[in-house]
């Protein structure tokens, strides 16, 4: 009798966790299948009455994605997108992955106040530095040039990904590094040949959020970015908006989706070490 009782609770229970997680995953595609459905409909269906969430299937075009793969300045946004996000990734797991080596390996004096700094930075909003940092891109002369994104994106993503690599690096066996000390390796030569290959995982994993950061990054490309040439994606997305006093949604739903084609490719690349590596340096941090 007791055991029909906790087999009927626990069916209930199953019961309500599936019926919360359809509405939870409803909710989580819902925008983008609204942005998908969007860019298959031609500009003027998008005011009709009633709104329809699936454009009828005789409204259905690619009108939008003709539009936009026509014009030359898209692959030239595509591009500063694809340096921008690519140069802060590969720079920023390196500068990172060295840092989180030496927090995480050695013993020095200010070793915790170094990591108290690293771990201050990551609570600041990035919007409050905007000025400042502004004024240093004019000293260094980076305004309006591509070059005026990407150091300041590496120093962003940084701490972050610090953090997270740091708590996989302390979970390598210290043994295993003597023993590569042992047979006359140097620091570096551990640093390349050990940490870096066993690190991999949650390289892996943190470059998926820099180059998710990166890649949808707006207000700081909008600051310093004014040539067309220079722009990224997000502010061409943008620059739709208010165009011949009108917004043609088509093309910026269209574009949206184009726009998530890398982003995908990334993660389904490196998914295989998104999860392990996140755990990994969650767990001890």
């Amino acid at each position: 009798m007791k055991s029909k009782i906790i087999l009927k609770d626990e069916r209930k229970t199953s019961i309500v966790s599936y019926i919360l997680l359809t509405i939870f995953t409803i909710v989580a595609i819902m925008p983008m299948v609204y942005l998908i459905s969007t860019s298959l409909r031609p500009n003027g269906a998008l005011y009709e009455f009633p709104p329809r969430l699936f454009p009828k299937i005789e409204n259905l075009t690619l009108e939008n994605y003709r539009y936009i793969i026509s014009e030359s300045k898209f692959y030239v946004n595509f591009l500063n997108s694809i340096v921008a996000a690519v140069i802060t990734v590969c720079v920023s797991a390196f500068i990172s992955t060295g840092l989180a080596f030496v927090l995480g390996k050695f013993r020095f004096k200010g070793k915790k106040l170094l990591f108290g700094f690293i771990i201050m930075t990551m609570i600041i909003p990035g919007t409050t530095l905007i000025i400042p940092q502004f004024e240093l891109a004019i000293t260094l002369g980076t305004v309006n040039k591509l070059m005026g994104l990407i150091p300041f994106y590496i120093a962003w993503v940084i701490p972050f990904s610090t953090f997270m690599i740091k708590g996989f690096i302390e979970n390598i066996p210290d043994d295993l590094m003597e023993a590569s000390e042992i047979d006359g390796a140097s620091v570096l030569t551990v640093f390349f040949r050990v940490v870096l290959p066993l690190s991999s995982p949650a390289i892996a994993s943190v470059s998926i959020f820099n180059f998710l950061s990166t890649w949808e990054e707006y207000p700081w490309a909008n600051t310093v970015i004014n040539d067309n040439q220079k722009r990224t994606l997000p502010i061409a997305i943008s620059g739709f908006f208010g165009q011949h006093q009108f917004t043609q949604w088509g093309y910026v739903f269209a574009m949206s989706v184009l726009t998530l084609i890398p982003v995908i490719v990334v993660f389904i690349c490196f998914q295989k070490y998104f999860v392990s590596g996140l755990m990994s340096g969650s767990v001890k941090g």
